[in-house]
């Protein structure tokens, strides 16, 4: 796989564009904290993204995961295997992410959409990169409130819908806001960009997750990081009408 695209979008926070999923690496000294991990096959683009910024998997503090698909945390396993790292998100989260229960898209639902060439084509991409694995990151745990005492010390803001326990995390001192699947710009399925929803076969509960978005617009900064498409620069207000139009 090619190597990520790396940009620091403010002060110490580095957002990573793989080939289809993003994740965002977050430094305070020589330490960071990974948020999501892409597919089980994004496992060097992770390493690749975290040798750019200059640190090495040694100084990983913490990994905070928004939601627990594959394509967000496909990677954790093997990049965890043997560390003693701390990997959190919501309550309700840390259970899928352990994978008591598993919420997302089926096959039947991918298959019935598969007429469209677009999600045909992200269909293969997700089997080439191991999207197909069931496997889970068994140290998930649900963190205790926030700001979270890590590097960036974010904010978690559960937002139900994508999944059950979904988390998008604020970094208030950088003005960044990371929203996961909630929101997005952008979609191998689709080729609009732009704030936007994805398709509801993606989410657990569309309208749930419709509703969690207006809990952003009133959060401050400029600066928003998808899980899917390029980072958006307004306030996240306008995001979330752009969004829910």
């Amino acid at each position: 796989m090619s190597n990520p695209t790396v940009t620091e979008v403010a002060d110490g926070v580095h957002f990573v564009q793989g080939k289809a999923v993003n994740w965002t690496l977050i430094t305070d000294g020589d330490a960071f904290t990974l948020v999501d991990g892409g597919y089980p096959g994004d496992l060097d683009a992770v390493l690749s993204s975290i040798e750019q910024i200059g640190r090495t998997l040694d100084q990983l503090a913490a990994v905070l995961v928004t939601h627990a698909h594959v394509d967000h945390i496909g990677s954790l396993p093997k990049l965890l295997d043997g560390r003693n790292v701390p990997v959190l998100t919501s309550a309700t989260e840390a259970r899928h992410a352990r994978r008591e229960f598993l919420e997302q898209a089926t096959p039947l639902q991918v298959a019935a959409a598969s007429w469209r060439p677009r999600v045909l084509a992200w269909s293969l991409h997700v089997v080439a990169a191991g999207g197909m694995t069931k496997a889970g990151v068994p140290q998930a745990t649900a963190y205790a409130g926030g700001p979270l005492d890590v590097p960036g010390r974010p904010v978690p803001i559960v937002t139900p819908g994508h999944t059950s326990g979904h988390t998008c995390y604020h970094v208030p001192a950088a003005g960044v806001l990371l929203t996961g699947d909630a929101l997005v710009t952008g979609h191998a399925t689709v080729g609009r960009t732009g704030p936007q929803v994805l398709a509801g076969m993606f989410h657990h509960d569309p309208a749930e997750n419709r509703r969690s978005l207006r809990r952003l617009g009133s959060l401050s900064g400029d600066v928003l990081l998808p899980g899917h498409g390029d980072a958006w620069h307004g306030s996240y207000a306008d995001a979330v009408d752009q969004a829910l139009a």
